[in-house]
């Protein structure tokens, strides 16, 4: 497999043209397949008179818009590094990534401008009184939209370039890096996979196999998932360039104006993330979301865990089918599909894409029986190439990759996940599956939400501990936040009553120790909950911090 997924761009425009590849709602503008790929030379050739070169790194800290799409398949058509970056990130997680990957440009817009600039003299400070080998260039930043002040540049001046592209274009080693994606990881901090142009084009080619296609050329797709997110860059984006279908790009998700804009602009395929969901059964009534939806041919849902019920509740309600998947950054990231099957298993993530091969192994590394639970281990093409910056922890020398994730196969190959290995809790010396517990719970009239995690304990090694978010809205005498217990009457009514039924439905060793009832969970920006913040507030609670 060779070239790069900025190659799909040319394939599209010599085969639609005219048609119009990209729309974004909220200024009016479109782009056809020519002007995209006009637009991606222009900014690919501006690059190179910059003195970038092949294998520097480029964040790109920017929102959902048609610029990122451009700025992202200019750098990898000038064979340069693509970082994308979370918008919303801290200035101080800025700071870190850029000196971390080296970066030798950011890409920043009116969101994200005071940040990248923060960031950028923060580390001008640190460089200041740093020794001579820990020294590095200071990133170029380049405006998206806004004023450049001197000493920077803007896309407008990239975009005016008049240069040619061919001897940037050329030539593009598969192994050679083109994403590094910063995973939110599991503890410490994040760490940077390494996709090569061959793992980023093996999954495109991989999920366009599905038969029937999940996308084709005749699609209109809701680009509403985040694009620095590999779900939103590879899974959505790819697959549109691939298929040369039409990707509406929106700018963060709002219930209504979703609704409004998979009806105005006739959206047939909706990629989103399992929150999106509950918003909209919590918006309208049943036949209004059904009439909204009632362009829509394919819903799917990945990035986190979609509950059975919810999926199931949401079908009877709209009538769409909801097809979920598993993946993961470091698989580029499509592993399983529902869609491979054909049908939907409630709980199951589905089967394995074409070229792609899943195993369960147990703590010895050796294939358990049928249907045992155990470690979810991937094999393929789309796998990453280590992290950043040494390829450390990639996969195996027979290629396999062990995810991290525990799991079993039925009997016709379908993927059913139990948790996350790293999430596992051991009290005294007994496996406890977070996922188990946040299920049972989850059950519990007047229970809206759960997360379960573990805590050291002089006593059992570990306990178990269990966050819980009312079903309704508490009537709070005290404060509550994210990390924190709500306060009141009914607060402790429900606190009451978990306590009680998982007394009486669980093994000792299961029950949780400490419950929290609290008002929200703190959550990804695709919706995972983030229990690396529930850990650590735990931690500074035991220190006495809070």
């Amino acid at each position: 497999m060779t070239g790069s997924v900025a190659d799909l761009l040319s394939q599209a425009r010599g085969v639609v043209g005219g048609q119009v590849a990209l729309v974004e709602p909220e200024t009016g503008r479109t782009f056809t397949w020519a002007e995209l790929d006009d637009e991606v030379d222009r900014i690919a050739a501006g690059l190179a008179e910059l003195g970038l070169v092949a294998g520097y790194r480029v964040m790109l800290l920017l929102t959902n818009r048609i610029e990122f799409v451009t700025a992202y398949l200019a750098l990898l058509r000038a064979r340069l590094v693509a970082v994308p970056v979370n918008p919303r990130s801290a200035t101080g997680e800025v700071a870190r990534i850029t000196a971390d990957c080296g970066a030798r440009a950011i890409f920043a817009d009116a969101t994200t401008i005071t940040m990248a600039r923060s960031a950028i003299a923060g580390l001008q400070d640190a460089l200041v009184d740093a020794a001579p080998e820990l020294s590095m260039p200071v990133p170029l930043l380049i405006t998206v939209g806004t004023s450049a002040l001197p000493g920077e540049t803007s896309y407008q001046a990239l975009a005016a370039s008049t240069a040619t592209t061919t001897a940037v274009s050329e030539n593009t080693d598969p192994e050679s890096l083109a994403v590094l994606l910063y995973t939110s990881g599991t503890s410490g901090r994040p760490r940077a996979a390494m996709l090569s142009h061959r793992a980023l084009l093996a999954n495109i080619e991989q999920a366009a196999s599905i038969k029937p296609p999940m996308i084709s050329g005749s699609d209109v797709i809701l680009g509403v998932l985040p694009l620095f997110h590999v779900y939103g860059l590879n899974a959505v984006l790819g697959a549109v360039l691939r298929q040369h279908a039409k990707l509406v790009v929106v700018d963060g998700f709002d219930a209504r104006e979703s609704l409004d804009v998979i009806a105005d602009h006739q959206v047939t395929v909706v990629p989103v993330a399992p929150p999106v969901f509950g918003y909209w059964r919590r918006l309208d009534d049943a036949d209004t979301l059904a009439d909204r939806l009632g362009g829509v041919r394919l819903l799917l849902s990945g990035s986190a865990p979609l509950s059975p019920e919810v999926a199931q509740e949401f079908t009877a309600s709209t009538g769409k089918p909801v097809h979920q998947g598993y993946g993961l950054t470091e698989a580029a990231p499509i592993v399983t599909s529902t869609l491979v099957g054909g049908h939907s298993k409630p709980g199951s993530v589905g089967r394995p894409l074409p070229g792609v091969q899943v195993r369960i192994v147990d703590s010895d590394d050796e294939l358990p029986d049928d249907g045992d639970v155990g470690e979810l281990q991937v094999c393929g093409p789309n796998l990453f190439s280590g992290y950043w910056p040494d390829g450390a922890e990639g996969p195996g020398s027979d290629g396999w990759y062990g995810t991290g994730d525990i799991g079993y196969l039925d009997d016709e190959g379908d993927l059913f996940l139990v948790d996350r290995l790293k999430e596992l809790v051991i009290v005294s010396g007994f496996n406890v599956y977070p996922t188990e517990i946040e299920d049972f719970i989850a059950e519990i009239p007047g229970v809206g939400e759960v997360a379960v995690i573990g805590a050291p304990d002089s006593a059992t090694g570990e306990a178990v501990v269990a966050y819980v978010v009312p079903s309704s809205v508490l009537e709070s005498t005290g404060d509550a936040d994210p990390m924190g217990s709500a306060t009141g009457e009914r607060a402790s009514e429900l606190e009451a009553v978990v306590r009680d039924r998982c007394a009486s439905g669980l093994a000792s060793f299961k029950q949780p120790q400490e419950i929290y009832v609290v008002e929200e969970l703190p959550k990804t920006i695709t919706g995972k909950v983030a229990k690396g913040r529930l850990r650590a507030a735990r931690r500074r609670a035991n220190l006495g911090l809070l």
